[in-house]
């Protein structure tokens, strides 16, 4: 083939790095923020917190507030210095346009940061009181341990209980086959050693099950009840919820009296009495023991009720308030070569790119809440039984971003109201034919079940088709099958459960 040259015009999107990190902050959480911010903190020199500047000016301003003892040529000389600071700061703290970050048009030539509205909270006593809540309580783990401590075990067997004891989860029980665990034990494969580490392990599980709390080292539900079933006194009872543990935990849960009473032979009186014994073992032993860390949800944004309407504001302990050093920076512009040459240069850009995402990050948020709010009215006057149906497209169409924009700014993110704080993702929802044919939010017919349920006569719970009829004589048309699928969703169990 006759090599040749050839002019193809083409067009592509190319991300600048400032263009992508600003799409990596929008996607963040507040808590992933703040790691973010510590971390660039740690990282650029000539990056630093409100916080540090203020701390930094206090004995300044005290030289200031004594009196004065200097000559006026040294005065003079302050107000030099004084300049120099003011021309830095006009310099370091101009303003941008929102349209460039947003379309990804800004030049190289940027050179303004602009100042965050707030600060974020110091989260050091938060971190201290929950590591003196964390440090009060022992793992499941060292709990068992500390009962292997007084057995009467040789090295062997207290090594393979050890390892079942390691392998447990944090439920307490013990999801890896013993088969795996001795293979995982004898990596060259020697069935001699294989046999002789399976009878060992099968020993440390019987030491295991015996351990407290009652039901730890089960590998499933049903063993788990059993272990604790018979480490209770013997009786009629016990015997018949023993049964239906080992052979008819489905009946049970559907509580289906009649077809376990057929099974067992046990009368209804004494399958209710089963049923009461059953329903007071722990499902999960090793529960007490887990080191749950409440942490609690720090919206993003708080809506107010102000006059008629409600006011939309950015929350102000979520928003880090990060400057420029000005030491460093004015010392940067004082080097031969100025900031152009200087191998700090890149890190001052570096500083100032960050500042402008994270403030845009904000701005995004706050438009798409604000525009949010606009759309929901109803649900903010009213509750979640007035909510309206919202996809993501109708905001991006309003405010002139792509939905995917969209869908980052409201995950994750979430929005005081007087309802309640919900994630940003709570207000959009799919739309419901009414009679009148409008449309209705699936988030209000969610509502309307949950209300009808918690309404009902528990003798004689409402099916899924009585549910769907009762929202059809509301005028909303919805299907048996979706009914289902909104009352599972809202964790609601399906009548027989419901019966009582």
């Amino acid at each position: 083939m006759k090599p040749s040259l050839q002019v193809r015009l083409s067009q592509h999107l190319s991300l600048t790095p400032q263009l992508q990190q600003s799409i990596r902050l929008l996607q963040l959480s507040t808590l992933e923020l703040n790691q973010e911010v510590e971390q660039m903190l740690a990282q650029n020199p000539l990056l630093e917190t409100e916080e540090e500047f203020e701390t930094r000016q206090e004995p300044a301003r005290a030289e200031l507030q004594a009196p004065a003892s200097t000559g006026g040529d040294e005065g003079s000389g302050g107000d030099e210095g004084g300049e120099a600071l003011g021309e830095m700061r006009a310099e370091d703290f101009g303003t941008t346009e929102r349209e460039d970050w947003e379309n990804g048009t800004e030049g190289d030539d940027f050179d303004g940061i602009r100042e965050l509205p707030s600060g974020n909270a110091a989260p050091s006593d938060d971190g201290d009181e929950r590591s003196d809540t964390d440090a009060g309580t022992i793992s499941l783990q060292e709990h068992l341990q500390a009962q292997m401590a007084g057995m009467s075990l040789c090295d062997e067997d207290r090594a393979a209980l050890l390892v079942l004891i390691e392998s447990l989860n944090e439920d307490g029980y013990l999801e890896d086959p013993l088969e795996e665990i001795a293979t995982s034990l004898n990596p060259e494969g020697d069935p001699a050693v294989q046999e002789e580490l399976l009878d060992r392990l099968r020993c440390a599980l019987k030491w295991l099950q015996s351990l407290e709390p009652s039901g730890v080292g089960a590998r499933d539900l049903s063993e788990c009840l059993v272990l604790q079933l018979r480490a209770q006194p013997r009786s009629q009872v016990q015997a018949v919820a023993i049964l239906i543990c080992k052979q008819h935990l489905d009946l049970l849960a559907r509580r289906d009296l009649r077809r376990l009473g057929s099974l067992t032979g046990a009368d209804e009186p004494l399958l209710r009495e089963a049923q009461a014994l059953i329903a007071r073992l722990e499902p999960k032993p090793g529960r007490p023991f887990v080191r749950n860390v409440a942490q609690a949800v720090i919206p993003d944004v708080i809506v107010q009720k102000s006059g008629r309407g409600f006011r939309v504001m950015i929350n102000p302990e979520v928003a880090p308030k990060l400057r420029i050093n000005e030491l460093y920076a004015q010392a940067l512009r004082q080097t031969r070569g100025g900031v152009t040459n200087s191998p700090l240069g890149g890190q001052l850009q570096e500083a100032r790119w960050f500042i402008k995402n994270i403030q845009q990050r904000f701005d995004t948020i706050l438009r798409v809440s604000e525009a949010i709010v606009e759309r929901q009215k109803g649900f903010f006057t009213h509750g979640e039984l007035a909510m309206k149906p919202l996809v993501l497209r109708e905001i991006a169409d309003e405010l002139s971003l792509h939905e995917s924009t969209i869908s980052r700014v409201t995950t994750a993110k979430y929005m005081a109201t007087p309802w309640g704080t919900f994630e940003l993702k709570y207000f959009f929802g799919s739309g419901l034919a009414t009679e009148t044919g409008g449309n209705a939010s699936s988030t209000a017919v969610r509502a309307l079940i949950k209300q009808f349920v918690a309404a009902e006569d528990p003798k004689k719970p409402l099916s899924d088709s009585a549910l769907a009829s009762m929202l059809e004589e509301q005028g909303i048309q919805v299907a048996r099958r979706t009914v289902a699928k909104y009352r599972e969703a809202l964790k609601i169990a399906p009548a027989n459960m419901r019966k009582t």
